[in-house]
C-alpha cells in the first residue's frame, strides 16, 4: 500500500469512545505526516475533538449530509471504520473510496469493506484505545502502542474561555466531581459524592464543581439535593457546552468520574484524574481506564459478586468517600 494521502477515521458514538480513537489519529499523523487526518462524528462531541492538533478536520455526521455524496466529494484513500455503521459502509462503498476498513464480525462489512480486522472487542484483554490500532493491521500497519505511549498521541489542548476564568477564585485548588455517566458505566453512588464533598470541607482551600448535562443536573438536585447546597460545592451542570467543560476540566486541579467522556477529557488533556471503576469485565480499567500521564483510577479489590446493575453495584459502593477523599489529598502533595 502506496503512503496514504487523505485518511477518514469514523467514530460515531459518544465521547469517551471518540477520546480513546484520537491516539489512532496522532498515531497515523505521525507516521504519514504529510497524510490530511480527519474525524467524522456526531454533532456534540466534535467541539472537543477540534483541539487535537493532528486532526486536520473534524466533520460531523449531521454537517457531512448525504453519505455517498459526502464521500464521493472528499477524495478519501482510506476510511476506518472505528464504530460500525452501515449507512456509512455502504456509502463508501458506493463512492468508490479505495481503502475501506471495518471489523470482520460485522456481516455487512464482508460486503462494504475491502479490508477487514479479525478481532473482537468484547472477548480482548487489549485496552480500548489499542483495539482501534488492530484496524490499520489491514493496512500493513501492525504497531499497537503501550498504554503509556498513548497520551502523547492524544494532541488534544483545553481551550481557554473567560466566562470559566471567572469561575476560578485565586489561592483554592477546584477539583470536578462528575457523578453521572449518560449510561455509559457503572456509577459511583450519589451518597458516596455527597460524603465526599462534606469530608473535603475540612480542606478550605479545595473548591468542587459539580458538572453534567441539564438532565443530570436535575437528577442529581432530585436524588441527591444535601451534594448541591453544601458551601464547598458549586452547580455547574447545564450551564457550560462541551467546548466550555473541556475548558473548565484544562482549567482545574483534577476530575473525579466513573467511566465516562469527561474523564477521558480530563485524562487526554493531562489535568489530575481519578476514574472509579468496577472489577467487572469489559467495564473494568483494564479495558476503559483512563490514560494520561497524570490519571489514576480506584478498583474495588475484590472479585464481584454478581452485581446486575449500576444501582445495586456493590462493587463501585465499596470504593469509599474516605478512600477519594485521600488520593485528592495527595495530590496537593505532589
Amino acid at each position: 500500500m502506496r503512503p496514504p494521502d487523505r485518511i477518514l477515521i469514523c467514530r460515531t458514538d459518544n465521547i469517551g469512545d471518540v477520546v480513546l480513537t484520537l491516539p489512532l489519529a496522532g498515531y497515523l499523523k505521525t507516521r504519514f505526516p504529510q497524510a490530511r487526518i480527519d474525524l467524522l462524528c456526531r454533532a456534540y462531541v466534535a467541539p472537543a475533538m477540534r483541539h487535537s492538533r493532528f486532526l486536520d478536520r473534524v466533520i460531523t455526521i449531521e454537517e457531512a449530509g448525504e453519505p455517498e455524496a459526502f464521500f464521493a466529494a472528499s477524495g478519501y484513500d482510506a476510511v476506518i471504520f472505528a464504530f460500525p455503521n452501515r449507512a456509512l459502509a455502504k456509502a463508501a462503498k458506493r463512492a468508490r473510496v479505495p481503502e475501506r476498513v471495518g471489523t470482520s464480525h460485522r456481516l455487512y462489512h464482508w460486503l462494504t469493506c475491502n479490508r477487514l480486522a479479525h478481532f473482537s472487542r468484547v472477548k480482548s484483554n487489549l485496552h480500548e484505545a489499542q483495539l482501534n490500532f488492530l484496524l490499520l493491521k489491514p493496512l500493513g500497519i501492525g504497531h499497537v502502542p503501550q498504554l503509556d505511549e498513548m497520551p502523547a498521541l492524544y494532541g488534544l489542548e483545553a481551550p481557554r474561555r473567560p466566562a470559566v476564568d471567572a469561575l476560578l477564585q485565586d489561592g483554592r485548588r477546584h477539583i470536578i466531581l462528575h457523578p453521572k455517566s449518560n449510561g455509559s458505566g457503572r456509577e459511583w453512588p450519589l451518597a458516596h459524592f455527597t460524603a465526599l464533598a462534606r469530608e473535603l470541607q475540612a480542606d478550605p482551600e479545595i473548591r468542587l464543581f459539580v458538572t453534567g448535562s441539564a438532565a443530570e443536573g436535575s437528577l442529581i438536585a432530585q436524588q441527591a439535593p444535601d451534594l448541591l447546597s453544601l458551601p464547598n460545592v458549586e452547580n455547574v451542570c447545564g450551564k457550560l457546552d462541551l467546548d466550555g467543560l473541556l475548558a473548565l476540566i484544562g482549567a482545574c486541579d483534577g476530575l473525579v468520574a466513573s467511566s465516562t467522556g469527561p474523564l477521558h477529557l480530563s485524562a487526554a488533556v493531562g489535568t489530575r484524574t481519578l476514574g472509579l471503576f468496577p472489577p467487572i469485565k469489559p467495564l473494568d480499567p483494564g479495558r476503559w481506564g483512563p490514560l494520561g500521564t497524570r490519571a489514576e483510577v480506584l478498583c474495588a479489590s475484590r472479585e464481584c459478586a454478581g452485581c446486575k446493575d449500576a444501582a445495586t453495584c456493590t462493587c463501585m459502593a465499596s470504593i469509599t468517600p474516605q478512600q477519594v477523599a485521600a488520593r485528592l489529598r495527595a495530590w496537593a502533595r505532589n
